[in-house]
C-alpha cells in the first residue's frame, strides 16, 4: 500500500515503525476544590517550568531548534494566557481544566488564521500537554526510547519532541498532519533527514511495519517487500554517494549551466550554505526582522542586517524578497485588518503598497548596503499579480538606489501576463509553493488536501512554462526559489522548461547538482515536454522522471 503526503527534502529510508505515544488524558471537567490563589499559583509554577525547560533544551540543542524552542518558551510565559487561565479558575475551572481550556482557545484563534499561524496551534497544544504533566506530576508525553533505529510515526510532532529526536536512530519521519512550513518540516530540512508530512492514513500505520519513505517521490510504502526496501537502500547509497562529491558549479552533463543558489531566512545562515555549495543566494526571507516587533525596524537596524548577507557573497548575485506579510504572517503594524480569507486578501506587496513607508524603508536599507558591499543585489516583491504593479515596485526600487528589481511569480495571473511582465521587471523568480496552492486551490499547511499541492502537477508547469518562455523571449532570467527546486527529478524538468536558476535550502544542493549532471539540456528537454503531457502530478511524475 502506498500512502502519499508532502515530501521534505529528497531523502529515502526504510525501517521499522515506531509510534509516538499517545498524549494525557483529557483534563477533568471537575469543578476547583482549592482556593483561586492557590490553584492560580500552582499553574504559574508550571508554566514556568516548562517554560524553563523549553529554554535549557534549547540552548543545549542550538541551532535552528534552538530559535523554534525559545518562541515556544515565550508562548508558555505569555501573560494573556496567563490571565486567561486566571479568569478561568476564578469562574471554579479546576488548574488543568483552566490551563487546557486557555491554550485551546488560543490555539483556536491560530488554527483561524490559517497557514504559518494555524501550524503554530500545534505548539500550544503541546505546552498545555507539559503543563497538565507538571500539575500531575508525570512525565509529559514525549520521543519513545528505542535501542534499534526506526521511522518515527505521529499525528504531529512540537518543536521540544523534533528537538530531542536522536537521528542516529531516527531515520526518518512521517506525519499525519503538518505541511511543509511546519515546525516538523523546518527542523527535518536543517537536519536533512527524510520526512513526510500530512500523510492521509498515518494514523493506521501500525508499530513494527516495515515501510519505506521517499521524500523525493513524497510517498510511504507501507508493508514493503523486500525488493521494495533494497531498491530504497540502493538509491539511499547513490544520494549518499551524490552528497560526498565535489563542489562544483550548477551544470548539466553537456555543459549547460544552471545556477545553484541557497533559501536563508538569516544572515548567519550564509556560511553553512556556501560551505555546501551555494553559488548565491536565490532567496533572502526578510520576515525574520519583522515578527517578533511591535514596530517597523529602522532602516539603520535593516541596514546592519542586509550588510552582514551581502558581505558574506562578494562577487555573487543575492536575491533579496522584500517584507511578504499578510496571510499566514500578520504583523500588528502593517496587517491589523481582520480578514475572514487573508490568504487571498491584503498579502505581499498589497500590503506594503498600502504602507508604502515601510516598503519605501526596506529598499533604502538594502540600497545602503548595497553601496558598501561587492555583493551582487537583487530585489524582488511578492505576490505581484499583473505588470502594473510589477511596474510600481521596479520603478520605486529604481527610484531609492536599487539596481536590480524583479518580482515573484506566486499568482497565476502573473504567469498568464507574463510577457508583460517581464517588460518592466529585470527578472522573475517563481515561488512553487504558493504557486501551486493558488492553482490547485489546495492550502499548503493542510494535511487534507496534501497530495493535491503538488508541483509536478501539469497546470503548474505549464505556467512554469509561460514563464520561462516570456522570459526567454525577453533575454531576462527566470528562477524558481521555491520547494519544487530541491526535487532533483523535478529540478531536471524545471531546466527543460527553461528555468535559468534553482535556489533551495542548502541541504539540498549536493543531490540537485548530481541530478543535473546526469542529463544534456535536450534530455532535460525531452523530459519536461514529456511532464507536461500528464494528466494529474502522479503522471506527469511518472513522465518527468525517466
Amino acid at each position: 500500500m502506498e500512502l502519499r503526503g508532502s515530501g521534505i527534502g529528497s531523502g529515502i529510508a526504510a525501517g521499522v515503525v515506531l509510534r509516538m505515544p499517545e498524549p494525557l488524558a483529557p483534563a477533568s471537567d471537575a469543578p476547583r476544590t482549592g482556593d483561586v490563589e492557590t490553584e492560580t499559583s500552582r499553574v504559574g509554577a508550571a508554566l514556568d517550568r516548562v517554560a524553563t525547560w523549553l529554554s535549557q533544551r534549547g540552548a543545549a540543542v542550538g541551532g535552528e531548534a534552538q530559535a523554534v524552542l525559545e518562541a515556544q518558551a515565550l508562548m508558555a510565559r505569555d501573560p494573556a494566557v496567563t490571565a486567561d487561565i486566571k479568569t478561568r479558575i476564578e469562574a471554579g475551572d479546576n488548574a488543568e481544566r483552566a490551563a487546557y481550556q486557555a491554550f485551546a482557545s488560543f490555539a483556536q484563534i491560530l488554527e483561524s488564521m490559517g497557514g504559518y499561524m494555524a501550524e503554530r496551534a500545534a505548539d500550544l497544544a503541546d505546552i498545555a500537554q507539559r503543563v497538565i504533566a507538571e500539575l500531575r506530576g508525570v512525565p509529559a508525553p514525549g520521543v519513545p526510547e528505542s535501542d534499534a533505529p526506526y521511522i518515527l510515526v505521529a499525528h504531529d510532532l512540537a518543536p521540544a519532541d523534533t528537538a530531542l529526536l536522536d537521528f542516529a536512530k531516527v531515520h526518518a519521519l512521517v506525519t499525519r498532519d503538518g505541511g511543509p512550513t511546519s515546525h516538523t518540516a523546518i527542523l527535518a530540512r536543517a537536519k536533512s533527514i527524510p520526512a513526510i508530512v500530512g500523510v492521509a492514513g498515518a494514523d493506521d500505520i501500525v508499530n513494527g511495519t516495515l515501510i519505506v519513505v521517499d521524500a523525493g517521490a513524497s510517498t510511504v510504502t507501507v508493508d514493503a517487500s523486500p525488493e521494495q526496501v533494497a531498491g530504497a537502500l540502493e538509491r539511499r547509497a547513490a544520494l549518499l554517494n551524490a552528497s560526498s562529491a565535489p563542489l562544483t558549479e550548477g551544470a548539466l552533463t553537456d555543459g549547460f549551466r544552471v545556477s545553484l543558489l541557497a533559501n536563508l531566512g538569516a544572515p548567519d545562515e550564509a556560511a553553512a550554505a556556501l560551505a555546501l555549495g551555494a553559488e548565491g543566494v536565490g532567496l533572502f526571507r526578510t520576515e525574520f526582522m519583522f515578527l517578533d516587533s511591535v514596530a517597523a525596524p529602522s532602516i539603520d537596524a535593516q541596514q546592519a542586517k542586509y550588510t552582514e548577507l551581502l558581505t558574506a557573497f562578494p562577487g555573487k548575485k543575492v536575491v533579496v524578497r522584500c517584507l511578504d506579510a499578510g496571510a499566514d504572517k500578520p504583523l500588528r503594524f502593517l496587517t491589523h485588518t481582520h480578514e475572514d480569507n487573508p490568504a487571498l486578501g491584503l498579502r505581499g506587496l498589497r500590503a506594503l503598497r498600502a504602507n508604502e513607508n515601510i516598503l519605501r524603508d526596506q529598499l533604502t536599507a538594502m540600497a545602503n548596503a548595497q553601496a558598501v558591499t561587492e555583493a551582487e543585489l537583487w530585489v524582488m516583491a511578492p505576490m505581484v499579480a499583473d505588470a502594473e504593479e510589477a511596474a510600481y515596485f521596479v520603478g520605486l526600487a529604481k527610484e531609492l538606489g536599487i539596481r536590480v528589481a524583479g518580482v515573484m511569480a506566486e499568482v497565476p495571473a502573473l504567469a498568464l501576463v507574463a510577457d508583460q511582465v517581464v517588460e518592466v521587471a529585470d527578472f522573475v523568480s517563481i515561488g512553487t509553493n504558493d504557486l501551486t496552492q493558488y492553482t490547485l486551490a489546495a492550502d499548503r499547511t493542510l494535511g487534507s488536501v496534501a497530495s493535491y499541492h503538488d508541483p509536478w502537477h501539469p497546470a503548474v508547469l505549464r505556467l512554469i512554462k509561460m514563464l520561462s518562455d516570456a522570459g526567454s523571449a525577453a533575454g531576462k532570467p527566470v528562477g524558481v526559489c521555491g520547494e519544487a527546486a530541491a526535487d532533483p527529478d523535478l529540478a531536471i524538468v524545471l531546466v527543460g522548461l527553461g528555468v535559468t536558476s534553482l535556489s533551495m535550502a542548502p541541504s539540498a544542493l549536493a543531490d540537485v547538482r548530481a541530478a543535473l549532471l546526469t542529463v544534456t539540456l535536450d534530455e532535460a528537454r525531452a523530459r519536461a515536454s514529456r511532464a507536461l503531457t500528464g494528466r494529474s502530478a502522479a503522471e506527469s511524475r511518472l513522465l518527468g522522471s525517466r
